[in-house]
């Protein structure tokens, strides 16, 4: 991987986790508590709690891919990123563009 690609996917995962963060704080405020006493309809209620559930879980994937991207924003100046670490094969530019936080290519993601 050449410097300018390490470049172009630093500032990829620099704005990645600036929209991870923002959209960890939205979610956050779509997680609090329904309040037994809001004035909701018991399939409206039901239907909030459904909704609640699903952002719970897509708040969960955003913060373990802040992490990711946090950690590989930490490994990016070190020989071995970009690097697959089950067959020590270059993980493709066009995977890692996609997901830099990438530590397996393709082939062994799979």
């Amino acid at each position: 991987m050449t410097k300018h690609e390490k470049i172009q996917i630093k500032r990829k995962i620099e704005n990645d986790i600036t929209l991870l963060k923002s959209q960890i704080i939205d979610l956050e405020e779509k997680v609090k508590p329904i309040s037994p006493d809001c004035g909701l309809g018991r399939l409206t209620r039901l239907e909030a709690m459904g909704e609640q559930h699903v952002n719970n879980k897509i708040l969960d994937e955003s913060r373990l891919r802040l992490t990711r991207l946090s950690n590989a924003l930490q490994r990016i100046d070190k020989p071995m990123f970009g690097i697959c670490i089950e067959c020590e094969e270059s993980i493709g530019l066009g995977r890692m563009s996609v997901r830099p936080e990438s530590v397996r290519c393709i082939a062994c993601a799979n």
